[in-house]
C-alpha cells in the first residue's frame, strides 16, 4: 500500500492545478494510464528555489548512495512512522519532500478474497499525496543524466478506508503544499500535523475489476464499478 494507481490526468493540467511550470522536455500531453505500477512514472512537484516545477519520475525511490537501482521497487512507499529514521529516506524528509498529484488509486480488500477497490477524491479533483524524491547516478556511467525517483507516504488508515487495508496514502489538502515543499530543519515538527490520516468523508471507493491485477492491462474500463460479488475474468 499504495501499489497501484491510476494517473490520466494530462501533465499541463496537473500542472496548472498546482501552480507549477513543467520541467524542459516533458510531454504536456503526456501518456495516460489507468494501472500504473511501481518502476512505472509518476508525475511530481517540487519547489527547487525559484517555484514549483513538475517533473516525471520513477515511482520506487532509490537513495543517492545506493549501489545500483534494484532496490527501488520495494521503496515505493514510505512509512510515517519510520521516515525520519531509516537512512534511505531520512535525508529526502528533511530536504526532498514532493507533491505527488494522482487520479486515483486500487487497495485490495483481503476479507473477501483479495478484492479491488478504487479510491478517489470524493470532490472529482486529483488526489495529491505527500511524497519524498530523490537522484541517483550511476557510478558505472558517469555520462549518463541522473534517474529521478519517488515515493508515496503511508500512515494509519482512516475511516474513508473502510477496514479494506491497514496503511492509505498521505493525501494533502492545498493549504499544506507550501509547508510540506518549502519547510526547513526548524519546521519540520510542523509537518507532523500533515502526515495523518484524511478526514472522513474526503474519500470514496468502489469495488473495480479484479484485471486491475495484471500490469498488462491497461485502459478506464479498469476503474469503472462492477457489481459487489459479481463474476470477473482475472
Amino acid at each position: 500500500m499504495c501499489g497501484r494507481i491510476a494517473l490520466y490526468t494530462p501533465p499541463h493540467r496537473l500542472a496548472r492545478l498546482l501552480d507549477a511550470a513543467l520541467a524542459a522536455g516533458l510531454d504536456p500531453s503526456g501518456a495516460p494510464s489507468w494501472n500504473v505500477a511501481p518502476t512505472d512514472t509518476l508525475f511530481g512537484v517540487a519547489d527547487r528555489g525559484e517555484g514549483r516545477v513538475l517533473a516525471a519520475y520513477t515511482w520506487g525511490l532509490v537513495p543517492w548512495f545506493a549501489k545500483d537501482r534494484s532496490g527501488g521497487a520495494k521503496m515505493i512507499n514510505a512509512r510515517v512512522e519510520s521516515v525520519r529514521s531509516k537512512p534511505a529516506f531520512r535525508e529526502a524528509f528533511e530536504r526532498r519532500r514532493l507533491l505527488v498529484p494522482v487520479d486515483g488509486f486500487y487497495e485490495w480488500d483481503r476479507r473477501h478474497g483479495r478484492v479491488p477497490h478504487y479510491f478517489t477524491r470524493a470532490d472529482g479533483a486529483p488526489m495529491v499525496m505527500a511524497g519524498l524524491h530523490e537522484r541517483w547516478r550511476d557510478r558505472s556511467a558517469p555520462d549518463a543524466p541522473p534517474l529521478r525517483t519517488c515515493t508515496v507516504l503511508t500512515t494509519a488508515p482512516g475511516d474513508d478506508l473502510d477496514g479494506i487495508h491497514d496503511r492509505m496514502p498521505v493525501v494533502l489538502e492545498r493549504d499544506a503544499y507550501d509547508l510540506w515543499l518549502t519547510a526547513d530543519e526548524d519546521e519540520l515538527e510542523a509537518l507532523d500535523a500533515l502526515l495523518r490520516p484524511t478526514r472522513a468523508g474526503t474519500l470514496v471507493h468502489h469495488e473495480v475489476d479484479r484485471r486491475v491485477g495484471d500490469v498488462r492491462n491497461n485502459g478506464p474500463e479498469l476503474i469503472g464499478p462492477v457489481e459487489s460479488g459479481a463474476d470477473r475474468l482475472f
